[in-house]
C-alpha cells in the first residue's frame, strides 16, 4: 500500500515535468503583443489633415473618422472602397453643376429690294428693323470653386429678328396701261393700289404684317376690309394689339384717308369676312376658334353682320347663322359669297353647297356633296359664284359616279364645273373634269348686239385632271351655258399656275370701246391683265411678290 503511493506520486512528478514545458511554450504563443496605428492624410475642403486609423482601415472610414460626406458629383482618389496604408493621400474634390441662362442679341438683316412700285431711285423703308432674342442656356461644372467649363446646351430663340426692308425703286419693264376702277393688291404684308393706269401705284398700308386671309375691296372701291396678324401686332409691343391667342384680326381703311385705319375689334377669321353689296358699310364674317393642334383652329361655321360707322366701331352685329358642326370635316371651315344684290349668301362646305335667304335666316341647301378624302390636315371646299342676275351659282361637284379610279366615293378623282339653280335647285354640268381647285369667277354682265345679256365664267383648268390635287392649272373662259370653251392663260410653252382661291379679279367695267372685260391674274407673283376675247396677256407688275389682288 505504501509502496502504491510512492508510486502515484513519482507518476504525478514525472507528468508535471512533461507538461509544464508545454503549457509554458502555448502561454508564449498566443499572448498579443499590442500594434501602432497608422496616419493618413486627408484634404477636402480647403484644409489638410492628417488621421491615426487602424491598420486594415479603409477610405471610407477615415471619411466616417473625418465626419466627411460625398455629394452626387464629388470626386475621391483613391476610392472609398479602397484599404487605406501608413501614408496614403486622400483627397476629395468638391464638384458643383450650375445652369446659367444669358439672353443674346440677333442683329437684324437689311434687305434691299427692288420695286416698281416707286421712281427710278427712290428708297421707302417698308418695315424697321427690329433685333431678335435669343436664350443660351449653358452648364457650368465648378471644381473646387474653380470653373472647369462652361457648355451651351439648349438655345432658344425668344424672339425672331425682323429685317429692316428697304424698297429701291427700279425702272419698270412693263408698258403702263389704262384701267377702270381700282386694283389693290397685297405684297409682303402690304397693301398698294393701282388707279386710272398701272403706272399710278399708291401704297395704302406698308406695316408689313397684313396676312392675306382677308383682302376685300368695297364695291365702290372706296374702303378696304383686311386681316392682320395678331402674333406680329404683338411682336411690336402695341398695347392695343390683340392677345396672342389670337390668329389674327379684322381692319377696315378708307382708301382715300391712309392715316386712320380701324379695328374692327373682330379676331380669328380665317375663311370669309366681305362688305355686303347694296348696303351702307355692312360687312359679314364668320370665326373660328384657335387651336394649339393642326391646321391651327376649329371653324366655328357661323355667320355675322354688323354695321361699320363712320367712327370706325362696328355696331348692331346680328348672327345670320349660329355656331354649328358644318358637317362631315366642317372642323376645317365653310366659306360664304355674297349675292350681287345682297338679299342672299351662299355656302360651301366640304359636304354641301346652298345658300341663306338672309331676311329669315333660312338655310337651303342645292347639293350635298360626297366630300373628298385628302388623308391630310386639310379639307377640299368647292369654290362658288354668283352669276350676275343672283339665279344660279357656278361652283364644283365632285362626281362619285363611275369613279376612273377604282377607288372608294370619297378618293375620286372626278371634280365638274356646273351651274346650279337657285330656282329648283337643277344641276348642270359646263365642263367636266376641271380638277378640284378650279375656283369660279363670273364676269360682270353685258349686253349683245341684240339686247340678250350675257356674262362668261373663268376658272383654273387642272392640265392633269386625274391629278389636280397636285396640277398646275391654266385660266379657261367658257359662256355661261357651258359653249365657247377656251383655255387663255398662260400659253403653252409657260408653266401652269399654281390654284390658289383668290387668283384673279374681273374688272368692274370694259376695258376699251368695244365692251370687252379684262381679267387680272396672279401668275408666279405677278399681276397680268388678259383679254379674253383676243386671248392676249399684259404683265404690268414685275416683283413676284404679290399675294392677293382685288378690283372695283
Amino acid at each position: 500500500m505504501h509502496f502504491r503511493k510512492r508510486l502515484y506520486h513519482s507518476i504525478y512528478f514525472v507528468f508535471m515535468l512533461l507538461w509544464l514545458p508545454i503549457f509554458l511554450l502555448t502561454s508564449c504563443t498566443t499572448k498579443q503583443t499590442p500594434t501602432e496605428d497608422i496616419q493618413v492624410t486627408l484634404i477636402a475642403d480647403g484644409a489638410t489633415t492628417v488621421f491615426n486609423v487602424p491598420p486594415g482601415s479603409t477610405v471610407n472610414d477615415v471619411l466616417n473618422i473625418a465626419n466627411k460626406t460625398l455629394n452626387e458629383l464629388d470626386k475621391i482618389d483613391p476610392p472609398t472602397h479602397s484599404l487605406v496604408t501608413a501614408g496614403t493621400v486622400i483627397k476629395i474634390t468638391r464638384v458643383i453643376e450650375e445652369f446659367d441662362v444669358v439672353e443674346e442679341t440677333i442683329p437684324f438683316e437689311q434687305q434691299l429690294q427692288p420695286s416698281e412700285f416707286l421712281a427710278e431711285g427712290e428708297q421707302k423703308t417698308i418695315q424697321l428693323g427690329e433685333n431678335g432674342i435669343r436664350e443660351i442656356t449653358f452648364r457650368r461644372i465648378i471644381e473646387d470653386n474653380t470653373e472647369i467649363s462652361r457648355t451651351p446646351i439648349k438655345t432658344a430663340i425668344i424672339k425672331e429678328p425682323k429685317p429692316q426692308i428697304i424698297l429701291v425703286g427700279v425702272k419698270s419693264s412693263f408698258s403702263p396701261m389704262d384701267i377702270p376702277g381700282r386694283i389693290v393688291y397685297l405684297a409682303d404684308g402690304n397693301a398698294w393700289m393701282m388707279e386710272q393706269n398701272t403706272a399710278n401705284r399708291t401704297p395704302i398700308i406698308t406695316s408689313g404684317d397684313l396676312d392675306g386671309r382677308i383682302f376685300e375691296l368695297s364695291n365702290d372701291g372706296n374702303w378696304l376690309l383686311f386681316s392682320r396678324d395678331s402674333q406680329q401686332n404683338n411682336d411690336k409691343g402695341e398695347e392695343d394689339s390683340p392677345s396672342p391667342q389670337h390668329i389674327n384680326s379684322l381692319w377696315a381703311i378708307k382708301i382715300d384717308e391712309p392715316d386712320h385705319e380701324y379695328d374692327l375689334g373682330i379676331s380669328d377669321v380665317i375663311h370669309f369676312a366681305s362688305w355686303k353689296p347694296n348696303a351702307m358699310k355692312t360687312i359679314g364674317f364668320s370665326t373660328v376658334e384657335p387651336r394649339e393642334t393642326s391646321p391651327g383652329w376649329q371653324a366655328n361655321n357661323n355667320l355675322i353682320e354688323g354695321n361699320y360707322t363712320s367712327g370706325g366701331y362696328l355696331t348692331r352685329k346680328e348672327t345670320v347663322l349660329e355656331t354649328n358642326s358644318g358637317g362631315i370635316y366642317g372642323w376645317w371651315g365653310t366659306d360664304f359669297a355674297y349675292s350681287i344684290d345682297g338679299d342672299k349668301i351662299a355656302y360651301s362646305r366640304p359636304s354641301e353647297i346652298g345658300y341663306i335667304n338672309i331676311a329669315d335666316k333660312e338655310l337651303i341647301s342645292l347639293k350635298n356633296i360626297v366630300p373628298y378624302q385628302t388623308r391630310s390636315d386639310w379639307a377640299w371646299v368647292p369654290g362658288i359664284s354668283w352669276s350676275p342676275d343672283d339665279h344660279f351659282l357656278f361652283t364644283i361637284d365632285h362626281e362619285t359616279t363611275g369613279n376612273n379610279n377604282g377607288s372608294s366615293p370619297e378618293e375620286s378623282t372626278t371634280f365638274n364645273l356646273v351651274a346650279l339653280s337657285i330656282d329648283n335647285g337643277h344641276l348642270t354640268i359646263l365642263k367636266p373634269q376641271v380638277g378640284m381647285f378650279a375656283y369660279p369667277l363670273t364676269s360682270p354682265q353685258q349686253s349683245k348686239p341684240n339686247g340678250e345679256k350675257a356674262f362668261f365664267i373663268a376658272f383654273l383648268q387642272a392640265i392633269i385632271p386625274n391629278e389636280s390635287d397636285i396640277s398646275r392649272y391654266r385660266v379657261s373662259i367658257i359662256d355661261r351655258d357651258g359653249s365657247n370653251w377656251e383655255e387663255v392663260f398662260p400659253s403653252k410653252d409657260m408653266p401652269g399656275m399654281e390654284p390658289t382661291g383668290h387668283w384673279g379679279a374681273w374688272s368692274p367695267d370694259a376695258l376699251d370701246s368695244t365692251g370687252n372685260f379684262g381679267l387680272a391674274v396672279l401668275y408666279k407673283g405677278d399681276i397680268w391683265i388678259i383679254d379674253p376675247f383676243t386671248k392676249e396677256s399684259h404683265q404690268i407688275t414685275g416683283d413676284g411678290r404679290i399675294t392677293r389682288i382685288d378690283w372695283h
